[in-house]
């Protein structure tokens, strides 16, 4: 028995010792690519910049600084956005302690308007071959487009002494002390941002105030990026051995010519709301979310369509939040609208409709006010939405709320008014022949079988009846 028992011990040894070796090795690899260089990518791919896309951006620098990356590379393709956004983002990335790398890419990408301040924000800035950065004029919510106050410009020469001095001056005209505000409010942060990362302050600041726009090789010669790579890869060796400095004085030895690139993508979530974010599509969905209002109201107790606009209006005025909307084309919007629905409800021969039509086309056009067509709503879905939008109203809508107001013609109901036949003499009560059958009535007056008589009421099976000849008609 005791040698039984030690056997069986030395058994259970040997296969826990077995046990922990293969824990051990099957680890190995992990603690390898653990402690092994690699670099976070993410990528905003024509996206406008939201909400949505600075809670990607944050938690991507987060998730950086926490699992020890080299750095963490964007990848850049914007036309712009939401002034906030884009300021949460430059001080995320100001205070970062990985270093950031802003990399507008792939070719034929740009940084517009909000993606110039992300990319002077960077610890490295670097453009693929044929991209653009530039245009980075403030666009304030809800003032028109925030094009500011017109200038003009004023040549003028001096002459003396044999030679000329040409000076050009600017004047403002139509003073708009908020728009002011906000340009100069500007034009501070990014200078200040362009200082902070040695980068070219003048031409920072004539992309605010005069939108310039610049290819990437002047980009590299005016010193607003730092380098031009063809891909991912390239610009991984172009970064190998570079000193980045981060807050606190700390300077970080980059090590990015081995590294393995971990790309992050968006959430599901984060993907959805940055898509309706988009002028088309925010467009699309108040236009349905309007019609399926509508159908609602013109259909009672149906449901559906009710619920699905609410939630298509409710989605387009989140989208619009983040976009520079025009107080004067929202107004023509739901003018047009309004007369559209007028047209249902009140006779004008289509007067209301044409006008409806105008309007909401025009407010279409002037919603979304920016100098960046990619900003702007296509002419491509105006038009075929508001054709769409008004055939529906004024033809398939129209057309159902006039066969509701005509008299029901089936059913119970149907019998009312209708010509019918006594079929026995009714004192008050007897037998008619309306509608090719037979029923049962009563007559409030005697009448004599084979006399002609009109249903008054229904009840069940039941018809009241009148004789036509005592003025029944």
């Amino acid at each position: 028995m005791r040698l039984q028992q030690c056997q069986r011990r030395v058994i259970r040894y040997r296969i826990a010792v077995a046990a922990a070796v293969v824990v051990a090795l099957g680890m190995l690899p992990w603690a390898a690519r653990a402690d092994a260089a690699h670099v976070n990518v993410i990528e905003l791919d024509n996206r406008i910049i939201s909400p949505p896309t600075q809670q990607y951006i944050e938690q991507a620098i987060d998730r950086s600084e926490r699992d020890g990356a080299q750095c963490l590379v964007l990848l850049l393709d914007t036309p712009g956005g939401l002034l906030e956004s884009t300021r949460g983002i430059v001080k995320r990335i100001m205070n970062a302690r990985v270093p950031v790398v802003v990399y507008v890419a792939p070719s034929g990408s740009r940084a517009g308007s909000a993606g110039v301040f992300i990319t002077l924000s960077a610890h490295v800035a670097a453009m693929a071959p044929s991209t653009n950065i530039g245009a980075a004029h403030p666009v304030s919510i809800g003032d028109g487009g925030g094009q500011g106050p017109a200038r003009k410009l004023i040549r003028r020469i001096r002459r003396g002494k044999g030679k000329e001095e040409e000076e050009i001056t600017e004047e403002r005209t139509g003073e708009e002390p908020m728009t002011d505000k906000v340009l100069n409010d500007t034009v501070a942060w990014v200078t200040t941002i362009a200082k902070a990362r040695g980068r070219n302050e003048a031409w920072a600041k004539d992309a605010v105030t005069r939108s310039f726009s610049i290819t990437e090789t002047e980009a590299v010669k005016e010193r607003v990026v730092d380098l031009i790579a063809t891909d991912v890869p390239s610009l991984l060796d172009q970064l190998q051995g570079r000193n980045v400095e981060l807050p606190g004085a700390a300077t970080v030895l980059l090590q990015t010519a081995e590294a393995e690139v971990v790309r992050l993508p968006m959430s599901r979530r984060q993907e959805f709301l940055a898509t309706i974010t988009n002028p088309n599509i925010a467009y699309l969905l108040m236009m349905l979310g309007t019609l399926g209002l509508i159908f609602e109201f013109t259909h009672p107790g149906i449901g559906f369509p009710g619920i699905a606009g609410l939630m298509c209006v409710l989605l387009a005025m989140y989208a619009f939040q983040t976009l520079p909307i025009s107080y004067a084309g929202a107004a023509l919007v739901v003018l047009g609208l309004g007369l559209l629905v007028a047209e249902l409800l009140i006779v004008s021969h289509g007067l209301l409709g044409v006008g409806g039509v105008i309007a909401l086309t025009l407010g279409s056009l002037m919603l979304v006010e920016s100098p960046d067509p990619a900003m702007q709503i296509s002419l491509n879905i105006i038009l075929p939405t508001v054709a769409a939008l008004a055939g529906l109203l004024l033809f398939v809508v129209q057309r159902a709320l006039q066969i509701q107001r005509q008299p029901v013609t089936t059913g119970a109901q149907g019998l009312i008014g209708e010509h019918g036949t006594a079929s026995t003499d009714l004192k008050p009560d007897g037998q008619v022949f309306v509608h090719g059958e037979t029923w049962g009535a009563t007559s409030t007056q005697p009448v004599r079988r084979g006399a002609a008589v009109r249903v008054t009421r229904v009840e069940g099976l039941h018809l009241t009846v009148k004789p036509i000849e005592q003025g029944g008609r």
